[in-house]
């Protein structure tokens, strides 16, 4: 990583991925979902509906 800041924030974004695997869900399309949420304003109170196992495709 190079450093250990690197190191961490690999460690956190590797976890978050591989919770969405263990999930069922498309890690791809939950972070563009959840990063998309999170830049219109996702109310902090109300995170963990953004968490992967709150995740659910909008048909």
């Amino acid at each position: 990583a190079g450093h250990d800041a690197g190191a961490e924030n690999w460690a956190i974004i590797a976890s978050l991925i591989e919770t969405c695997k263990l999930n069922g869900v498309d890690p791809h399309a939950w972070l563009v979902a959840t990063l998309t949420a999170i830049v219109k304003g996702h109310k902090q109170s109300r995170i963990n509906d953004l968490l992967p196992w709150n995740y659910a495709v909008k048909v």
